[in-house]
């Protein structure tokens, strides 16, 4: 029973910040017409409701009887009111994979909103947590419960007066931890890919139920150029495995998904090398992963085994594309462009919408995927597929196109050999904050790049860093972590994540501005840092 109160009271604080300081506050930028109030309202569901319950009521009762527990020792009799208030339970828990969408959605898409929510989360009483973790607890509160009442059952005498109520309870409180949603019984789960999904940067749509985590492990790989071995990490779930890039951190480990390969027809085979032995190759439908095992054992383990806890890897040959046409390609994600990655003309909603190859998966508009080809993987039927791919497939020569612009260079092209590499938010003179993929190229390394996206073949615009002024002194109408660049007329705005990761980027463009060769963020040699 002292468990129990002592649950309770932390459980009522984390009820009490998510109520009346999460909500609240949003509740107040959202009426200043920043953003949709529902979007807030949406979010919170019925948390202000469960708040109530438990800080009015369950909390309270609970105090009065542990401070009478000598003339009554029971606590079946309070639990028993709980019963009737499961059902709130089940409506958060049915709101909850929505609510992490929209925090999502809406962080990617108002700095302000994302401002606010990291200001509360940078005060002592969120105990370095991010809002999703918080908003987990109301999920995982219910087993809790069913568990503390088996423990208290256990040790209850047979014939004690408590027992009818607290079976009674536990009967109740059992059905609704079993029944009311698959996310309280997956709920450690969810923490898990709550987890995953923050040192992933929140970039990585993860927190899904229908997402289980197995293992996770470190690799090594080999870069072609050199002999040394860089770190890599993979991450492997009950549908995908994900093939990431460390990424430094105060905050804590951070990595960079450089690859998604889906388990839905991954092979692993043994295969021979001359150069090092025990190596294994991992083949999906989109990418194929030569793998090295310290131990010949390991070599042969099926996919959910690759990671005990002694085994290292040394990745030998980097991703290679499939056959065209003879494996269902990865669809590059609509969110990774915004424009057509053939003809660069930039997306919309109307007139130029999103239309994905089925040869090679790129993101392309309705003029360049105007074409039909037959393709082995989907049993010879004709499917849509770019005009390059066409021409490959069928056989076809195109002519020499005009030459590439300054501008008509993959992102993904320079962010493999980067300097320095990530989202900010930008915003030039007086036009709106948007997000943008910023790159400073090795080869280019005077150079920012901007592109809308990961992915996208064109950069937005190129800001050559000789001669700008940075400034990162605080104004009142800038989001945090700004930072801006000024030459003559022309000014830049940026914002970071966070301030650590300001520094970073600035490290680096004030070396950049200066017409000296920056290096790496760091001063130990490592690669490239991917924000």
């Amino acid at each position: 029973h002292p468990e129990l109160l002592h649950t309770e009271k932390a459980y009522v604080a984390r009820l009490n910040l998510l109520d009346q300081v999460f909500c609240a506050k949003l509740m107040e930028e959202a009426n200043k017409g920043t953003f949709p109030v529902d979007v807030v309202k949406n979010i919170f569901s019925n948390i202000s409701s469960i708040n109530a319950f438990h800080s009015q009521f369950l909390l309270p009762d609970l105090e009065k009887r542990m401070g009478e527990w000598e003339s009554t020792p029971r606590i079946g009799d309070i639990l028993q009111k709980l019963t009737p208030f499961l059902k709130m339970y089940a409506e958060y828990v049915r709101n909850f994979d929505n609510a992490m969408e929209l925090l999502k959605q809406w962080t990617d898409r108002s700095p302000q909103f994302k401002a606010t929510i990291q200001e509360i989360q940078s005060q002592e009483a969120c105990g370095c947590l991010t809002l999703q973790h918080h908003m987990l607890e109301p999920v995982q509160r219910v087993p809790r419960y069913e568990m503390l009442l088996k423990d208290y059952l256990k040790k209850l005498p047979q014939d004690d007066p408590d027992r009818q109520n607290s079976e009674k309870s536990l009967e109740i409180i059992a059905t609704a931890a079993t029944h009311s949603n698959s996310a309280l019984r997956k709920s450690e789960n969810l923490k898990k890919l709550m987890e995953i999904y923050e040192m992933l940067g929140e970039e990585e749509d993860i927190v899904n139920p229908s997402n289980e985590f197995i293992k996770e492990g470190h690799i090594l790989k080999l870069a072609a150029r050199n002999t040394s071995a860089m770190e890599r990490y993979l991450f492997l779930f009950n549908n995908m495995l994900l093939y990431c890039v460390p990424k430094f951190s105060l905050g804590g480990t951070k990595y960079t998904v450089r690859t998604r390969i889906g388990i839905d027809g991954m092979k692993v085979l043994e295969t021979t090398n001359e150069d090092y032995p025990h190596t294994f190759q991992v083949s999906g439908k989109e990418r194929t992963l030569e793998l090295q095992a310290r131990y010949s054992s390991y070599a042969r383990l099926q996919y959910p085994l690759f990671f005990t806890a002694h085994t290292e890897y040394v990745l030998i040959i980097l991703i290679q594309n499939a056959e065209l046409g003879k494996r269902a390609p990865r669809w590059i994600r609509d969110n990774e462009v915004t424009m057509c990655m053939k003809c660069k003309e930039s997306f919309n909603a109307l007139t130029r919408r999103r239309h994905h190859c089925r040869a090679c998966g790129y993101v392309v508009c309705w003029k360049c995927s105007d074409n039909k080809v037959a393709l082995e993987y989907d049993g010879n039927k004709m499917n849509k597929v770019c005009r390059d791919c066409l021409s490959i497939l069928s056989g076809e020569t195109r002519a020499e196109g005009k030459k590439k612009g300054i501008l008509e260079i993959e992102a993904a092209q320079f962010t493999d050999s980067s300097i320095m590499c990530g989202f900010l938010q930008y915003c030039e003179k007086t036009k709106p904050w948007q997000k943008v993929w910023c790159v400073i190229p090795e080869k280019e390394c005077l150079v920012l790049y901007l592109y809308g996206a990961p992915q996208d073949v064109k950069a937005q615009c190129t800001i050559p860093l000789l001669g700008y002024s940075v400034d990162d002194s605080a104004r009142p109408t800038d989001p945090p972590a700004c930072f801006r660049l000024s030459q003559s007329k022309s000014i830049h705005n940026f914002a970071a994540d966070t301030e650590e990761l300001k520094q970073r980027w600035l490290k680096v463009i004030r070396v950049a501005v200066t017409g000296e060769v920056p290096g790496y963020p760091l001063t130990n040699g490592e690669p490239p840092l991917h924000c």
